[in-house]
């Protein structure tokens, strides 16, 4: 099995690539979806977000109040810290459940070839690559049980981004901007990839340079002697 670390800047078109990485065979982790999973209603974690910052956090029907939390957590008033004690509680419970998706693939230990997974010459399958869908990569990789193959970052324009923020995600320019300001900067990301994709060029483009790398890490992991 290989690792990847898949990032790039809120809105930049992550997703996007990770889509595509999926239709590819390739087994994608998405912590934004595990960051929901973990706070779902009557959870463990849901619980000790609310004892942390207060029943303000749950709505009357028992969901996390996530325009409460992004007010206190990201806002312009956002206490000191506060941004840590939630990364405190989540960041744990996201490592856990990703660990126990890698065991189910690691378990099966490859995936099957198909079309678009070639097989090699003496095995009628390839081994697995596993992307972890990290929007805070360069932020939390120091602190992650987890250690990556190849790196890539997905980057766009910041202006290029808060207008998606606007059109797509109801933001106001002053949450897109106060989003931005609370993750890594591009050059932290870049330096912290071995691979970066422009997510402004036209997406034929895009995918074709994703299918190339995709190409490269099958044929690294199947020429492994680790294999």
């Amino acid at each position: 099995m290989m690792r990847i670390g898949l990032t790039g800047g809120i809105a930049a078109g992550k997703s996007t690539v990770a889509q595509h990485l999926n239709d590819l065979g390739l087994t994608v982790i998405d912590y934004d979806a595990l960051a929901r999973q973990i706070v779902a209603p009557g959870s463990e974690g849901l619980q000790r977000v609310a004892q942390e910052f207060g029943n303000g956090a749950i709505t009357a029907d028992g969901q996390l109040n996530r325009t409460w939390m992004a007010e206190h957590v990201f806002g312009e008033h956002a206490a000191p810290g506060a941004r840590e004690r939630l990364d405190a509680i989540e960041h744990p419970l996201i490592y856990e459940v990703a660990k126990r998706i890698e065991r189910s693939v690691a378990d099966n230990n490859s995936i099957p070839c198909n079309a678009s997974i070639p097989c090699n010459d003496t095995s009628p399958e390839s081994p697995a690559i596993v992307v972890h869908d990290v929007p805070l990569l360069a932020e939390v990789i120091g602190s992650m049980p987890f250690a990556f193959a190849h790196i890539v970052s997905i980057e766009a324009p910041e202006e290029t981004r808060v207008a998606r923020m606007i059109g797509t995600r109801g933001m106001s320019r002053e949450q897109a901007l106060a989003r931005i300001r609370h993750q890594s900067s591009e050059a932290e990301r870049r330096a912290l990839a071995d691979e970066v994709i422009d997510a402004t060029q036209p997406i034929e483009r895009m995918f074709e340079r994703v299918d190339t790398l995709v190409a490269q890490w099958r044929s690294e992991l199947r020429d492994s002697p680790y294999r």
